[in-house]
């Protein structure tokens, strides 16, 4: 199988889908969106890509292409995330004046940057590995990144300190994309996914916004005892004013209380589209 995932080699979504499909070709792409185009035209298989962070939550660029592509969801997996700050061999902290990351990454990790790189300039970058990479190439030992173990070792770098995270409890959940008609990748890798929780997630809009509308639309699952894991609203393009809603829940869409829910959420949505059932992922530390 070839798998998709945004960034350079060593970036945190390499290590998300290395976790999930072991034996693949992982194959890189500069932006979410390239990496959905490149399973919806057939060139991968898969394509494994962010969807929430536990510090700073949803991916919303991913919720939207979500909407705009014909793809499914048949795994999911978590990934601890522990930031590492990257220099060339013989480089000191005291010694930095410029750092580099994700901006989120940078963001994780402002406590340090604040105490440990008060006079460095921090600088965005697309990716983390990306960041790293530049550094290594650069030849400038006043020049680091934040990253992960996996990219200081493929860019030859030198970890100048290590968790440098703010908040240890730091997870980001990861998706398995497919073209419609595949099968869940439920049982591809049992060391990562476990066998117990089902997961179904969709998308629906509402006709019209009046009061109480979202309350019954939230209602036929709950008269039907159906938990809900999440709900997230994204603007609908072309709509001012209108959102769609994002729903993770438990159980399998064949199930007959799901199976029934949809139908009579269909009933007074505007549109509904299951994004997939899957199994809930396990942590990958």
């Amino acid at each position: 199988m070839r798998i998709a995932f945004q960034g350079e080699i060593g970036a945190y979504s390499e290590e998300a889908a290395r976790g999930v499909y072991p034996e693949a070709e992982l194959v890189p792409h500069a932006s979410f969106e390239s990496a959905f185009e490149a399973v919806h035209e057939g060139r991968v298989d898969r394509a494994v890509l962010p969807i929430e962070n536990s510090l700073h939550g949803s991916v919303h660029q991913n919720y939207d292409l979500l909407l705009e592509h014909e793809l499914d969801i048949v795994a999911e997996v978590q990934l601890r995330i522990r930031h590492q700050l990257l220099g060339l061999p013989g480089a000191s902290l005291d010694g930095l004046t410029e750092v580099s990351s994700h901006p989120q990454a940078l963001g994780q990790c402002r406590a340090f940057l604040k105490t440990h790189c008060s006079t460095a300039t921090i600088i965005p970058s697309y990716d983390t590995a990306g960041a790293a990479k530049v550094v290594a190439e650069s030849g400038d030992p006043g020049r680091a990144a934040i990253a992960s173990r996996t990219a200081a070792a493929e860019y030859g770098l030198e970890i100048l300190a290590s968790d440098v995270e703010t908040d240890h409890a730091n997870y980001t959940r990861f998706l398995a994309l497919a073209k419609p008609g595949q099968e869940s990748d439920a049982g591809l890798h049992e060391q990562v996914l476990n066998k117990t929780v089902i997961k179904t997630s969709l998308l629906y809009s509402q006709r019209e916004n009046v009061p109480g509308g979202l309350y019954k639309s939230l209602a036929v699952f709950a008269l039907r005892d159906i938990d809900l894991l999440k709900i997230e609203s994204r603007p609908l393009v072309g709509h001012p004013g209108k959102y769609v809603f994002y729903l993770d829940l438990v159980g399998h869409r064949e199930d007959e209380a799901i199976r029934n829910a949809l139908r009579h959420l269909a009933e007074i949505a505007a549109g509904v589209k299951v994004l997939g059932s899957y199994r809930s992922g396990h942590t990958l530390e």
